[in-house]
């Protein structure tokens, strides 16, 4: 699940060069009580340099933001630290190969976009399942050109101004160990959806930004989280719903507050009914957007 599941991790939601919208309308929500305004921002975390996204509605709110939530700190201590412990924590152990934990027919698609990409099957093979798809994604993003660098959130926390507080859900000790602590099971079932992907659907990150910059929830719900949900509903459970009730007590309780707040995280957070608005409208917030 390349298009959500693993793209927080290092960054690595992939894109092509996707054409602009005459009307970039990524998704925006804003959420109001007596005296506290949050604009929720559905987020790509990599994105191809150059593509016009921003909304008037996100520029609006940053220009006034007290304080701005991601799922993890935007700083380059954290980046390292993520890195660091995701290659220490991602290590099979001696004598077991990824190849081996697939089915045949996944080791051989597992070679192939090892060829494809120009990466070492035998660097893949030390690897768990859950760390292959980030070097897949890595390797996936930086052939269509896209840059780390011009993410969403690189970008929000670069531009805002210097006086709103940064803020994060997690650290990233608790964003790796939800990965890691995924069943083996689960991670060999979402590598293989994705090396099935890869070969079915090549213009898949392409759609997936095209969906995005138009708005189409549906669409990026269908995409970006159905194949997961179906292949790995476990996973699913640990890297969405349950991660999306626990930053739900984190707005609660800044909602309780006053002023304003821009929340950014990953738009597979925020489409259907387990998404970040449907819960804060089920909780009787008013909520205005999509």
């Amino acid at each position: 699940m390349l298009k959500h599941a693993l793209a927080a991790v290092a960054g690595l939601l992939l894109a092509g060069c996707v054409e602009t919208p005459a009307q970039a309308r990524p998704p925006v929500w804003t959420v109001r009580d007596a005296d506290s305004e949050m604009v929720i921002f559905g987020s790509v975390h990599v994105l191809p340099p150059g593509l016009d996204w921003r909304p008037d509605k996100l520029n609006a709110a940053l220009a006034k933001a007290d304080d701005l939530w991601f799922e993890l700190p935007i700083d380059p201590a954290s980046e390292a630290r993520v890195s660091q412990l995701a290659m220490s924590m991602s290590q099979l152990p001696e004598g077991q190969s990824l190849s081996k934990l697939l089915s045949p027919q996944s080791a051989q698609a597992l070679a192939a976009a090892a060829q494809d990409l120009n990466l070492s099957l035998a660097v893949l093979d030390r690897f768990e399942p859950w760390f292959a798809e980030v070097i897949l994604a890595t390797a996936q993003f930086r052939k269509a050109g896209a840059d780390a660098s011009s993410g969403v959130e690189k970008s929000i926390a670069a531009n805002a101004p210097a006086s709103a507080q940064r803020r994060a859900f997690e650290t990233p000790e608790e964003q790796i160990a939800i990965f890691d602590a995924a069943p083996l099971s689960e991670q060999v079932a979402s590598l293989e959806e994705t090396l099935r992907e890869l070969k079915s659907n090549p213009d898949a990150y392409d759609k997936l930004i095209g969906h995005w910059m138009t708005g189409d929830l549906k669409a990026l719900d269908a995409d970006a989280l159905g194949p997961l949900r179906k292949a790995a509903p476990g996973l699913y459970a640990r890297l969405v719903t349950d991660r999306n009730d626990r930053w739900i007590a984190e707005l609660k309780t800044r909602m309780a507050g006053s002023g304003s707040t821009v929340v950014v995280v990953g738009v597979g957070h925020l489409v259907g009914d387990d998404g970040l608005p449907a819960q804060l409208r089920a909780l009787g917030y008013s909520v205005e957007g999509p």
